[in-house]
């Protein structure tokens, strides 16, 4: 068969698969490192041992007995990730276990990093220190991401490497839908995601939230899970954590009241998230939502967006409605707006999708620009009061951090105004604050912090300072 001229000439491969293969054929692997042997870098490794051209190197974990039993259960042979040392997994093509998280980061031949961690103070530090070790960085831990994204992001550039969001993880599937919708030129109205919410969920403490899951979660062994990283999926937090860090990539804005948590089947999408004016829920457009699977009764949407993502826009003809017609593109009522929907998101099984983007486009799957989102966190019962600051603040902490109903707060802090009310207005983790509830505390939030509850374009010199001084590396 004769190949044209153009076709012989191109050698430039542009799909990833193809990309791999050729590293594959090259004899050089695109080589990670895997920090974090937890649900998400367990699912990443299950999938990584099967797909040519990626070698994971090195596992870093504090527990190397869970990486050993995790690796096990992923369906890895015992012998490949026997290497004894980086240097060896690295020239007999096996994987290396550790504890020394700051080793594998370090090790040369290691191109990518995914961070895995779940704790952000820690992934913030791993992700610098892999940026300084000129290494592309995947982070999987979304709530460093939102802490420090747009700095890291700064970092990477300056360096000349990739950090990105992580794949499989719902922020960076609603980044590559607005991208979509952008790209084919529509006006991107709302994109966010599903979950299972219901007010009261606000209430649940890492201690009391099997009381939720059991409903609806057949969990057999419970020592499996982080109970803390569960409830922030019950509780507001982590949707509150993944939308800013959606918005902080993409451009799209809170809503100054937070997450409204509407419920919404995928095909009402395009009806429930447009903005109030035409019929909606939501204060206006290019925002974020989180859509509920459940009614305000308890009761389940049928067809609900659950585990999915979304992205709604907006056509500017008459030509275009009817096309989102024609092609059954889920429109609303009136034709003007509609829906695109990805069911489900697959977590660690997909994010070698980012580290082949990563390595061999160069290209993130989903990064932050800017801010202009950020989380806060209300306390959910009565904190006791520690010291005044000058502000004129005072400052609650909890006696026993074990008890804070916001799970992924660490030594957390409350303020209020001196002779305010109590602090047990509400309890959530929210983007600007998910919940009427907490009305009264978003007031004053909303006095004392002029950020909160509005966009962010840039955090002001005080907020930069506060995050450079736990991270003096960002500055």
């Amino acid at each position: 068969m004769y190949a044209p001229a153009f076709h012989r000439e191109r050698e430039v491969v542009v799909n990833l698969h193809s990309m791999l293969l050729a590293r594959e054929a090259q004899g050089r692997p695109v080589t990670v490192g895997v920090i974090g042997a937890g649900k998400f870098g367990t699912m990443f490794l299950a999938q990584a041992r099967s797909t040519r051209g990626l070698h994971v190197m090195g596992v870093a974990d504090l527990d190397v007995g869970r990486a050993r039993a995790q690796l096990r259960a992923a369906g890895w042979d015992d012998a490949a990730y026997a290497a004894p040392s980086l240097g060896d997994a690295f020239l007999e093509r096996r994987t290396h276990l550790t504890a020394d998280a700051e080793a594998l980061i370090a090790f040369p031949d290691v191109e990518v990093i995914v961070e895995a961690t779940g704790v952000p103070a820690v992934g913030i530090r791993h992700a610098l220190g892999a940026i300084a070790h000129g290494k592309h960085v995947v982070m999987v831990t979304v709530e460093a991401d939102a802490l420090a994204g747009p700095l890291i992001a700064a970092k990477a550039q300056a360096a000349g490497v990739v950090y990105s969001l992580a794949w499989g993880d719902q922020p960076a599937l609603i980044c590559e839908h607005v991208d979509w919708a952008r790209a084919c030129g529509f006006k991107v109205v709302a994109a966010g995601k599903g979950t299972r919410y219901e007010p009261h969920y606000h209430a649940s403490t890492p201690e009391t939230v099997w009381d939720i899951l059991d409903k609806y979660l057949h969990i057999e062994d419970r020592a499996s899970i982080n109970p803390k990283m569960f409830n922030s999926f019950v509780d507001g937090s982590k949707s509150a954590i993944e939308m800013t860090a959606v918005c902080n990539a993409t451009g799209l804005a809170p809503q100054t009241a937070g997450l409204a948590f509407p419920p919404a089947s995928r095909f009402e999408l395009a009806d429930v998230c447009k903005p109030r004016a035409d019929g909606g829920t939501l204060e206006g457009a290019g925002v974020t939502e989180v859509v509920s699977s459940v009614d305000r009764e308890g009761r389940d949407v049928p067809h609900h967006l659950a585990l999915g993502t979304y992205v709604v826009i907006e056509a500017d003809s008459d030509y275009t409605r009817a096309c989102f017609r024609e092609y059954h593109m889920l429109p609303d009522r009136s034709g003007r707006y509609a829906a695109l929907y990805r069911p489900i998101h697959m977590i660690g099984l997909e994010l070698g999708v980012s580290v082949a983007s990563a390595a061999l486009r160069k290209e993130p799957t989903g990064a932050p620009s800017a801010w202009r989102s950020d989380v806060v966190a209300v306390a959910n019962h009565r904190f006791k009061i520690s010291y005044t600051m000058p502000t004129g603040h005072e400052v609650f902490v909890d006696a026993n951090e074990e008890d804070l109903g916001i799970s992924l707060l660490e030594k957390a802090g409350l303020v209020r105004p001196k002779g305010g009310k109590d602090a047990n207005q509400a309890g959530c983790g929210a983007q600007s604050c998910c919940d009427a509830q907490a009305a009264p505390l978003k007031k004053w939030l909303s006095n004392a912090y002029p950020t909160f509850g509005r966009s962010l374009e840039n955090r002001t010199d005080h907020e930069h300072r506060r995050v450079a001084e736990q991270h003096p590396t960002l500055r």
